[in-house]
């Protein structure tokens, strides 16, 4: 969330990529960098300063650049903030500086078709889907942003299974500051891999949340915040990066990897409570 008090602190620093400055080498040493980026970029409308509604500077795309994120979900509850051209610029503002956007397209068949990006040899699909596109602001919806729903996301597994080596859907759903996932987390994760996903990436709680070895994939549930602004709760302080290593198309080791945010941006953590593999029972992680 590259807006708010973010957008504050870049200003005093007068530098558009301070908050990834202490976290960047450990991102960019990744042979792919994936990120879910709350908050549109618009040339249009007043900078957010408080509140729900986001509107990011486009200069603060440097950030991304710096940390080497190759590939960034845009649907999330805070696509729309910045209306329609916001939706549009982004986009393309993302495209234009050499990450992918996914999860949000010029078209409805753009947005569900996902990104194939390949790295030694092994092509990964990316799929993004959100629970919410409206943020209380809208009544409609825009077809061009892909909400979560089991079937459609079958379908777009199913197509994406054949251009692909491994699968990863990106999930933004869940309730805010809640620690374990709920059942709309849990069946839609689980329909994921049921559909061939390899990873499922969850996030939207703004907490952690359990990790889960199911079937033959990995579920992250919510990896809690990274680059925000909410200090008001402890738990919200602390995140966590997905490490995943891979042989080939197979998971070799998955873990999440700590991350303690600070006014100055995420820097990596010392300890995080191992997450359980069962988001029912509070088991150990398998």
């Amino acid at each position: 969330m590259l807006t708010r008090d973010v957008g504050r602190r870049i200003r005093e620093k007068k530098d558009p990529a301070w908050p990834f400055r202490q976290i960047a080498p450990y991102l960019a040493s990744a042979d792919l960098t994936f990120v879910n980026l709350e908050s549109p970029f618009s040339d249009k409308g007043k900078r957010t300063e408080h509140g729900l509604i986001f509107n990011a500077d486009p200069a603060n795309i440097a950030g991304l650049l710096l940390a080497g994120v190759d590939i960034a979900s845009v649907a999330n509850n805070h696509s729309r903030d910045c209306g329609s051209h916001g939706v549009e610029f982004t986009y393309r503002w993302l495209k234009s500086h050499g990450i992918e956007p996914v999860g949000t397209g010029e078209s409805a068949a753009e947005a569900h078709r996902g990104v194939v990006l390949t790295r030694h040899g092994v092509r990964f699909g990316f799929l993004a889907y959100t629970y919410d596109q409206k943020n209380g602001n809208w009544r409609n919806t825009d077809d061009r942003i892909a909400d979560i729903d089991i079937p459609t996301m079958k379908r777009d597994a199913a197509e994406m299974n054949r251009r692909c080596d491994v699968l990863i859907v990106s999930m933004h759903n869940g309730i805010e500051y809640q620690k374990r996932p709920n059942r709309n987390q849990i069946d839609f994760a689980h329909a994921a891999i049921d559909a061939g996903a390899t990873l499922v990436i969850g996030h939207h709680p703004h907490v952690t949340q359990p990790m889960e070895c199911y079937g033959q994939g990995v579920i992250f549930y919510s990896l809690g915040n990274f680059v925000f602004d909410q200090f008001q709760r402890q738990e919200t302080q602390k995140g966590a990066i997905a490490r995943v290593q891979f042989l080939g198309r197979y998971v070799e080791s998955a873990e999440m990897i700590p991350v303690q945010i600070t006014r100055d941006g995420p820097i990596l953590a010392k300890s995080l409570h191992p997450a359980p593999a069962d988001p029912h029972d509070g088991g150990a992680a398998r």
